[in-house]
């Protein structure tokens, strides 16, 4: 690679020093081109921090995919120019961005080729208004030396220069594209682009057309958009191989997209729309310019991935990276490490900046590249998934977290959510792969190339494969997915789901005192033994009982296909509803055939009752079972209880020590505890309760639990137990950050009243910080001396806090808005706090700004009204001073149609004795108010009279009135004839009272 000049000329004259080109390691690719653009003289760059990965405002988006959303505000001229974004005239930066959903996703690419990612840095580089495509001649002030320099720049100038010489890349590997139209949507070729590459000497072969797909921009379905122009390098060179440019062959890479922003899609019609001002984004593939840097072939032998790789290695224990693709990598070894690796930064990124796997949206995506992950450590690594993604993290961060240090501040959390997600797949992963196996073998042995779609979507529904993934392990055996039944298969179930789907179990499935007595008789079923609940991960027990319709019966087959009916084990780890939290639900499976859904477990006199629906095969008396409860819904109900005790806790230190405990629930979704207390909490009362638990969660600090004898348990100091429940010997204790271990050594030391100590059933973290946050969302009254307090904790808070920040910015928003708008927007704005549920300290505070407005806008608009008053007043008594002689003032005023101004005027003139009619004109709604005022003397002569002086005039305005015989009001609808309405109320008077 030709070495770059260690002192280049920049245009202009002006020297700066650059880095060879001998040695690049990513940091100092990175910083480079920052550089570049920072110091460009006449043309400097202000240096913009990366936006978060997630677009919470910006709907339309599952991800950032691109430098440029972030400057979508400045595109579209909805930016506040008083803002620092609203500011700025070009930019440089390094902008995360994931591309794994929607218009763009290379998620089913990664790990095949050597160029692909999900996540990737955007290099890039921004001109808002400023520069353009065209290479100009301007003299330009530089900030830094105060002085007028003569400068050449332009987009593409600026692109060849860096690339040429200050990364020393050989010209002649460098190929570059320009729009070549597009008729149907009505777009010239984009000769100019093509002329300026021509100019700067590149040979004709190596300027080339493309069409919308590759040389038209667009961030996603609707916003900024335009014509591009692609630079591609060839790594291998010396050769003209134009017709690889774009054909996806990882030898000609596209490296940099320089789009010229010109047009909005807009977003119901679809068409494009020019924008008042031109645009350049001008964004860099990061990775690949790093990998054509080393001189290397792929992304992936570059140092943004090999000290992941050594990571993936050492966890694993896998042969060393060897860069092998497709039929080459014959074990899959290779693509396994880079699809890991991509998944993995990806993963960290986007759930350092809130993302959370779930069922829908960006959320599924991340679901699904995690699980894609993990099979691909299970099946090609040979490595135990549950806890392997976050044993990446650390390689992540110290690759990353200097140029993004979010990725940086609560790994502890982000490690959690990882190993909550991965633990739950897990579970379902070698079961599901074995059933996998067994729906292949049959379509093979029937000759078929073609997997069922209803065992796709069995696969998707019972064990979470996402269908990309099933899609992926079919094509590894040479099989294709029937996507028309598995869209049938789909449509069914969503059917069923919406009949009575799958929600709360029938209560009806119940044991009554009847049903106890006869389990009690029964030898064989024994009393159910549920102490594995307090531990992790699945168990095999052996079915007792089958109980529907107040029987029990010895197999399944008994029993109508669709029914809600309770299987009894010997031995469970499901948590049956009680003490406040609320039940587990998950799954019993015999082998890969039989598998039961549990949707409700309930205890009745030590049976557990595990109650659903059978989803395949047949269960019998005596069968072996594997029983899965669902650890993400278990993982938050854990958070959720755990701070219900911390709550308790902070109740008391601040409230005082008679808060006892009333009642409670914990669900996966929130935690509701009612408490004794007489009057309503302060705002200043509710911090301190939120920050105690916030500081005992920041502690980590450790859960303890286990027996103590009840009478040795109770003699514990500031000991909590739930109300009206009754409690074995001994007794389970669960303390916050003391061992038990300690505190029997020392039961009666009143210290343990300034930790938790309680008497507790339920199922806790293992630390405090797995919880990450409380948020208090409700305060509120349920009987006369009780209160209750609502709050979310997890995904949940962060959630909360995102959507409080989200209301922060749009109430800001209305701060700034003109006072002839904000009162419509405060209203809108109210309503929708008022249903929110964000921190009850966060709602305050918006409340308390929102009525400093409403008291700002009333005295603003007290002051308008008086000064437009006086105004009014004044210009009456002028007249009539300086026009004694004259009984009558007609006039227009510019009060914006206001009735309580134009009011005035008839004040004035009911003072002076004399009449008037005055007029004027809102210019946002296109009309027109005019209002008048009669004496007594002309009223007294009975030759006309308010009302009918105000419906003369309303034959010419239109519109409606009314009144009382000395005064009338009235509004037009005709704003442009305010003149002949003037002239007409001044004949009307003139004529009928003066006779004129």
């Amino acid at each position: 690679m030709p070495a770059a000049s260690s002192t280049p000329t920049l245009p202009g004259g002006t020297t700066a020093v650059w880095p060879e080109a001998a040695n690049w390691p990513a940091t100092r690719v990175r910083q480079t081109l920052i550089d570049y653009f920072r110091t460009m003289p006449g043309y400097e760059h202000t240096f913009w921090p990366s936006s978060n990965i997630i677009p919470f405002e910006d709907d339309s988006l599952l991800f950032v995919n691109a430098g440029m959303n972030q400057y979508k505000p400045i595109f579209l001229g909805t930016a506040d120019p008083k803002s620092e974004l609203g500011k700025l005239v070009r930019a440089v930066n390094s902008q995360k961005c994931i591309r794994a959903g929607g218009k763009h996703n290379d998620l089913d690419d990664v790990g095949k080729d050597n160029y692909h990612h999900t996540f990737f840095e955007m290099l890039g580089n921004w001109s808002f208004g400023d520069y353009f495509k065209v290479s100009l001649t301007a003299r330009r002030p530089s900030r830094d030396r105060g002085v007028m320099l003569t400068v050449q720049r332009g987009a593409l100038v600026m692109a060849w220069d860096l690339l040429t010489r200050v990364y020393g890349l050989p010209k002649d590997r460098l190929y570059v594209t320009y729009f070549e139209g597009d008729g149907t949507i009505g777009l010239e070729p984009d000769l100019e682009a093509r002329q300026l590459w021509l100019d700067m000497g590149l040979e004709e072969d190596h300027v080339l057309p493309g069409n919308t797909k590759d040389n038209f921009w667009e961030m996603g379905a609707s916003g900024p958009c335009g014509p591009c122009s692609e630079i591609h390098f060839d790594r291998i060179g010396h050769r003209s191989v134009p017709e690889l440019v774009n054909a996806d062959d990882p030898n000609v890479v596209e490296i940099w997209n320089i789009v010229f922003i010109q047009y909005n899609r807009e977003e119901h019609s679809g068409t494009l729309r020019p924008l008042p001002n031109q645009h350049v984004d001008m964004g860099f593939g990061f990775e690949r310019l790093v990998s054509v840097l080393h001189d290397v072939s792929s992304n992936y032998d570059t140092d943004l991935f090999t000290p992941i790789f050594t990571r993936i290695q050492e966890v694993t224990g896998a042969p060393a990276y060897g860069g092998k693709m497709g039929e080459a990598d014959v074990v899959g070894i290779d693509t396994a490490y880079r699809v890991i690796a991509d998944h993995a930064r990806t993963l960290t990124i986007a759930l350092s900046d809130g993302g959370v796997p779930d069922k829908d949206g960006r959320g599924y995506v991340l679901r699904r590249i995690l699980r894609r992950g993990a099979r691909y450590a299970s099946s090609k690594s040979g490595v135990k998934i549950g806890t392997f993604f976050s044993s990446l993290v650390p390689a992540v961060v110290e690759s990353l977290g200097a140029t993004f240090p979010d990725i940086t501040k609560n790994i502890p959390a982000l490690i959690d959510i990882l190993n909550r997600e991965e633990m739950s797949f897990a579970r379902t992963l070698i079961r599901g792969e074995a059933l996998f196996a067994k729906y292949a073998a049959a379509a093979e042995a029937s000759g078929s190339a073609t997997l069922s779609g209803e065992h796709v979507w069995r696969l998707y529904d019972t064990y979470g494969f996402p269908v990309d993934l099933t899609e992926l392990m079919a094509e590894e055996r040479g099989l294709e997915v029937d996507r028309v039944a598995l869209e049938a298969a789909r449509a069914e179930s969503v059917q069923a789901s919406k009949a009575g789907g799958k929600g709360k179990a029938d209560a009806s499935v119940r044991l009554d005192v009847h049903d106890l007595s006869a389990l009690e008789k029964n030898a064989d079923v024994p009393k159910t033994d549920d102490t594995a609940k307090y531990k992790a991960g699945d168990i095999e027990a052996t079915m007792k009982g089958i109980y529907h319709s107040s029987d029990f019966h010895s197999s399944s087959s008994d029993i109508p296909i669709g029914e809600t009916f309770g299987i009894i084990l010997d031995k469970t780890n499901f948590y049956a509803q009680q003490g406040g939290q609320v039940n587990d639900t998950g799954t019993l499976s015999v082998g890969d055939d039989a598998r039961f859904t549990v949707e409700d477990a309930q205890v009745f006199n030590g049976y557990v009752l595990h109650i659903g629906k059978l989803e395949s095969g047949t269960i019998t008396i005596g069968d072996r079972v594997k029983s899965t409860y669902d650890e993400l819904r278990r993982g938050s109900i854990r958070n959720n209880h755990t701070a219900t005790h911390l709550l308790s806790l902070a109740l008391r230190q601040v409230l005082g020590d008679h808060v006892t405990q009333k009642g409670s629930l914990v669900a996966p979704n929130k935690l509701r505890f009612d408490f004794s207390h007489e009057k309503p909490i302060a705002l200043e009362a509710l911090v301190q309760v939120e920050k105690i638990c916030n500081d005992w969660i920041s502690k980590a600090a450790a859960i303890y639990a286990g027996e103590v004898p009840l009478e040795e348990a109770q003699r514990i100091p500031g000991l909590r137990a739930v109300f009206g429940e009754a409690y074995p010997d001994p007794v389970r204790v669960v303390s916050i950050g003391t061992s038990l271990e300690e505190i029997k050594r020392d039961v009666a030391n009143p210290k343990w009243m300034e930790t938790s100590i309680e008497l507790c059933g339920g199922t806790h973290v293992s630390r405090t910080d797995i919880i990450r946050r409380l948020i208090i969302v409700e305060e509120s009254s349920v009987a006369k001396g009780v209160r209750r307090i609502a709050a979310v904790t997890g995904n949940e808070a962060s959630e909360a806090a995102q959507f409080a920040d989200e209301m922060e910015l749009r109430l800001a928003k209305i701060e700034e808005t003109a006072a002839s708008a904000k009162a419509e927007m405060m209203r809108a704005f109210l309503a929708e706090l008022g249903k929110s549920s964000i921190s009850v300290v966060r709602k305050h505070q918006l409340r308390a700004r929102l009525d400093v407005m409403r008291k700002e806008i009333k005295a603003v608009e007290g002051a308008r009204v008086a000064a437009g008053q006086k105004m009014i007043q004044d210009e009456l008594k002028r007249y009539f001073d300086e026009n004694p002689n004259e009984n009558v003032y007609v006039g227009v005023f510019d009060v914006g149609g206001d009735t309580k101004i134009l009011a005035a005027a008839t004040a004035a003139a009911r003072a002076l004795g004399k009449a008037a009619y005055v007029f004027s004109a809102d210019e946002t709604t296109g009309r027109v108010t005019h209002a008048n005022y009669l004496p007594p003397h002309v009223l007294d002569n009975k030759c006309l009279d308010a009302k009918s002086w105000l419906a003369e005039v309303t034959t010419v305005l239109g519109g409606k009135g009314g009144g009382e015989e000395d005064y009338a009001i009235g509004v037009g609808s005709e704003m442009d004839k305010i003149a002949e309405g003037v002239a007409l109320a001044k004949l009307v008077y003139c004529t009928k009272v003066e006779g004129k």
